[in-house]
Parts: structure tokens; C-alpha cells; sequence
């Protein structure tokens, strides 16, 4: 059998695939969130990157900003690894935590600004996805910003018929194998619940953001990018 590492390096290895040939808008989401951050965040903000993974999309997002401070959170210590590698540059402090993102947020005492979850909170069911933002808005200041980039359904469509318009993308990733994209399918089975954009702009309006704001759908109708603003 293969060890962590081995399957660390293989799933990664697919992942950085994807992103390579844009497969899911990574290009255009942290393209728009680095133009965000540049007329909306403070100066010398602290930015926390939530289950930020190998943190390369922040890290290009950040280039350039104002940013006072980084923090990443992620329960993979491969991953913060890689992210630490691809957070060299940046001109802040940086410091890499292995959490849960949940339990990180409900435990946080910390002065952040900004905070970026992409990909991720759809692992959580409804009433988890609410609870977290409203621990989120209790968090950020003032003009404070909670910004999500996560898989959304279409309205009346039901996770199901999400997980089908993903498989129906079969001819338009060529790069991915049969094998590597199959295990994206089972990934979503096993940890996905996508919400409906009415879904994703309710939960941000009970949490008590003033602004609730759909920013991006990607290309594939996938997934869509939010912006909650104190």
C-alpha cells in the first residue's frame, strides 16, 4: 500500500493539474480576489486563509497588496508544507497552524480583517455552514470582509444533480485520467453539499453581514464566489 506521503504527492499532483489548465477558475477567482483586496481590505490587514491548503492561489492573490499579516489554517501538514514554501515572498509575517477549520474559527480571539475560505466550506451540512458564519461575522470588524468561493447549485437543483453536471465535465478535463477523475467524483459523494445561491446569500444575511454579494460564476456553472461585508 502506498504511504501518506506517496498519496499526498499523487493527490496533489492531480490537483495541480487542474489548476494548471484552469479546469475549476482558479485563474479568475483569485484574480478577482487580489483586485478585492486591493480597493476593499485595509491598510497592513491580517488575512486569514481558511483550510488554505498549499495556499498558492493566496499567495498570488496577495502579491502586492497591503497586508500586515497571514495566517493559514489547515488540518493537512503536507499541505501547510507546500504553503509555506509558496508564502515565502510575501512581505508579512506568516503563520502556518494544523486545525480544524472549525473548531480554529470557534476558538479564535485574534484581530483578523480578512477572511477567504475557498473550496471547503461545502464540506459542511446547512445548519454547520450557518453556525460558522455567524461566528465568522461576530469576528471581523468593521468593513471587516468574509469572502467564499464554493460549489453552488443551481436553483431547485439537489446535490445529485450537482454531482451530475460535475461528470458531465468528463470531456472538458482531457489532462485528468479516467482514474483521477474518478476520484473527484468519489471525493464529492463522500464530503460535498453544495447550496443554491439563494442558500449561500440567505445564510450571509442571517449571520448579520450588512453586504451580501455574488461576485463570480465560473464558467462551468459550478461554482460561485461571495463576498459578506461587516
Amino acid at each position: 500500500m502506498q504511504g501518506d506521503q506517496a498519496l499526498f504527492a499523487q493527490g496533489l499532483a492531480t490537483y495541480e493539474k487542474v489548476v494548471s489548465h484552469n479546469y475549476m477558475a482558479h485563474r479568475e477567482v483569485y484574480g478577482l480576489l487580489h483586485r478585492i483586496l486591493a480597493a476593499e481590505a485595509p491598510d497592513r490587514f491580517v488575512y486569514l486563509d481558511v483550510a488554505c491548503g498549499t495556499a498558492k492561489g493566496s499567495a498570488e492573490a496577495l502579491k502586492g497588496a497591503n497586508v500586515g499579516g497571514y495566517i493559514g489554517i489547515d488540518i493537512s501538514r503536507p499541505s501547510l508544507e507546500v504553503a509555506r514554501a509558496a508564502l515565502q515572498d510575501l512581505s508579512c509575517p506568516v503563520d502556518l497552524r494544523c486545525q480544524d477549520f472549525v473548531e480554529a474559527i470557534a476558538g479564535w480571539d485574534e484581530p483578523v480583517h480578512v477572511i477567504w475560505i475557498g473550496q471547503s466550506l461545502h464540506h459542511l451540512r446547512a445548519d454547520a455552514k450557518q453556525d460558522f458564519m455567524r461566528r465568522v461575522r461576530a469576528l471581523l470588524p468593521h468593513n471587516g470582509l468574509f469572502l467564499i468561493w464554493e460549489p453552488t447549485c443551481l436553483e431547485g437543483e439537489d446535490r445529485e444533480g450537482w454531482m451530475e453536471r460535475f461528470r458531465q465535465l468528463r470531456p472538458e478535463w482531457p489532462a485528468v485520467s479516467d482514474d483521477e477523475f474518478a476520484a473527484f467524483d468519489s471525493h464529492h459523494r463522500a464530503s460535498d453539499y453544495a447550496e443554491t445561491a439563494t442558500a449561500w446569500t440567505a445564510m450571509g444575511r442571517e449571520a448579520g453581514f450588512e453586504g451580501v454579494e455574488e461576485m463570480l460564476v465560473t464558467p462551468n456553472r459550478l461554482a460561485r464566489m461571495y463576498r459578506y461585508r461587516n
